[in-house]
């Protein structure tokens, strides 16, 4: 369990800081339930309320400065995601980006940006997914490990 001050990765919002914890009073909410209220660390224009026993969205502690440190000096061993069927890929993208990985959020940022490198080399043009994700990976990626 978190608490109040803590700051945590939350889905695809990111960086998010604990603001408080308790029952809600919003109409509609399960008043029997605790909910951590959290806001976007670098947007902090809304504000998220979710059960502190939400099991469908990911959240996690950010990672700590020595794991930072240990993922940047192993770049170079994160492999590449191999990603056979074409009708899958955008799946594939979003489903890493859901599951808040540091490990494969910079696989997937090796990935597409050595794909965007082939096909402009081809004289093809960036595909509008390759492009979105790359940039929602990055931004997920960056915003932790700053």
């Amino acid at each position: 369990m978190f608490k109040v001050g803590d700051l945590v990765v939350y889905g695809n919002n990111g960086v998010c800081t604990v603001d408080s914890i308790g029952p809600s009073s919003l109409s509609g909410a399960d008043r029997s339930k605790d909910y951590y209220f959290l806001t976007p660390y670098y947007s902090g224009k809304c504000k998220i309320m979710i059960p502190c026993d939400n099991d469908r969205i990911v959240m996690r502690a950010l990672i700590t400065k020595d794991e930072a440190n240990a993922l940047i000096e192993d770049l170079d061993n994160i492999s590449l995601m191999e990603i056979t069927d074409e009708k899958s890929r955008e799946q594939i993208y979003k489903n890493v980006i859901r599951g808040c990985d540091c490990r494969e959020m910079f696989s997937l940022i090796k990935t597409i940006y050595l794909r965007k490198q082939t096909r402009l080399s081809e004289g093809k043009k960036v595909t509008s997914s390759d492009e979105k994700y790359f940039l929602i990976a990055e931004d997920k990626l960056y915003g932790e490990l700053a």
